[in-house]
């Protein structure tokens, strides 16, 4: 079996909702389900200037607990958009889509194909 198995990478643009029309691309962003937020270079959304607006703190796989600055930026992803809270990664961290951005994206992951689907009707209650 393949250590990659199930995982995928995909472009990103960033924007900064107080600035809308200004947009960074990122590369080879990895999609990982098991993270909450996503992460991006700190330096680049620093250029978008999006407001760090807290610390928050992240436990890795292996357990280590890291503390990061977030803020919120409008992230585009195969022709959709969502906003969302992002982390400003530092030197050494993963650029990833996490599952707070996806699921605000209404994508889901189709593991065989490595992409992503749309996730249909978004759930509402009843009246």
């Amino acid at each position: 079996m393949s250590a990659d198995m199930g995982t995928f990478r995909v472009e990103v643009e960033i924007e900064n909702p107080a600035r809308p029309g200004d947009r960074r691309m990122i590369n080879s962003v990895l999609v990982d389900t098991g993270a909450e937020l996503s992460w991006f270079p700190a330096e680049l959304l620093d250029t978008l200037g999006i407001e760090r607006y807290s610390r928050s703190r992240f436990r890795q796989a292996n357990g280590n607990i890291l503390e990061r600055w977030v803020g919120v930026a409008l992230v585009h992803v195969a022709g959709k958009r969502t906003g969302d809270d992002v982390v400003f990664g530092e030197p050494g961290d993963l650029v990833l889509l996490g599952a707070r951005t996806l699921e605000g994206l209404n994508f889901r992951i189709d593991p065989v194909t490595r992409q992503f689907v749309d996730a249909g009707p978004a759930p509402a209650a009843v009246a």
